[in-house]
This record gives structure tokens, C-alpha cells and sequence, in this order.
């Protein structure tokens, strides 16, 4: 049994340890916000917490988050009403909608590290994350417009 805590409440799992954190989350936790993307740290769409940082957990395994802590998207407000939520619906920066989990996470990530960040840093720090239908204009006005929020 590997334990660690998943959006504030702690969970224990029989997978092997070796398995990726990201099915780990999906298929045995059932939270489907994480999206599988690329598998290959490339696009960011399976982008989540752990410990605060934001990592991409098709590269992480089970045991490397054994005793910390996770936060998926499900976990940064069960209502949605973080701030980085309802910018992006503001925004209406979704089109398809796949890496918007992991672009809000990756931006809520920035936004706790530095709550007023300039729109280079922004873009600077959004770049590990992509949006294939190209909305980052939007992506980016909406961090703007939730690091006013916070």
C-alpha cells in the first residue's frame, strides 16, 4: 500500500509502485480532470501539484509522491470558484478544453510563487504547458486578470 494525501485527504493504493502517478489519479482514483495528453512531458495537459510545485505526472511514478502531497485540479476548489476559475470562464479561454486542467494548474502554481507576476513571466512560465487550439492570448489575460483576484 502506497499512501500519500490527494486534495487534502489522505488515500492508499495497491498499485504497483512503479505505475504512473497520472493513471494512478485517473483510473484508480477516478478524478478525470488530469488529462493523459502526450505521456511524454511535452504538453502539459497532465500537469498537477505535489507539494505545491506543479509537475507533470505522466513522468512521475506512485512512489515518488508516497507521504506528500497532491493537488489535482478537483482539488483547487470543489465549487470553482478559485479565482484562476472563474478568470478562465470570463475569459471563455477554453475551445476544446483538453489542457485547460493543466494549464489552470500550472498558472495557480505561478500565481502562489508570485501573485503579481508581469506578462512576461506569465508567458515565461506557461510555456511547458501547450494548447493546440491556441488560445494563449486568452490563457494569459486570464492569469492576469486572477492574479487581480487573489
Amino acid at each position: 500500500m502506497t499512501k500519500f494525501v490527494l486534495n487534502g485527504r489522505p488515500v492508499e493504493v495497491d498499485n504497483t509502485p512503479d505505475e504512473m502517478l497520472l493513471l494512478i489519479i485517473r483510473d484508480t482514483l477516478n478524478l478525470k480532470g488530469t488529462k493523459y495528453g502526450c505521456g511524454a512531458a511535452m504538453c502539459g495537459a497532465c500537469t498537477v501539484h505535489v507539494e505545491g510545485e506543479a509537475m507533470f505526472s505522466c513522468q512521475m511514478s506512485l512512489a515518488d509522491v508516497e507521504g506528500l502531497e497532491v493537488t489535482t485540479i478537483e482539488g483547487l476548489s470543489e465549487d470553482g470558484t478559485h479565482p484562476l476559475q472563474k478568470a478562465w470562464v470570463a475569459g471563455q479561454v477554453p475551445q476544446c478544453g483538453y489542457c485547460q486542467s493543466g494549464q489552470i494548474m500550472r498558472a495557480a502554481a505561478l500565481l502562489s510563487e508570485n501573485p503579481t507576476p508581469s506578462r512576461e513571466e506569465i508567458v515565461d512560465h506557461m510555456s511547458s504547458n501547450l494548447c493546440r487550439c491556441g488560445t494563449y492570448n486568452r490563457i494569459f489575460k486570464a492569469v492576469e486578470l486572477a492574479a487581480k483576484e487573489l
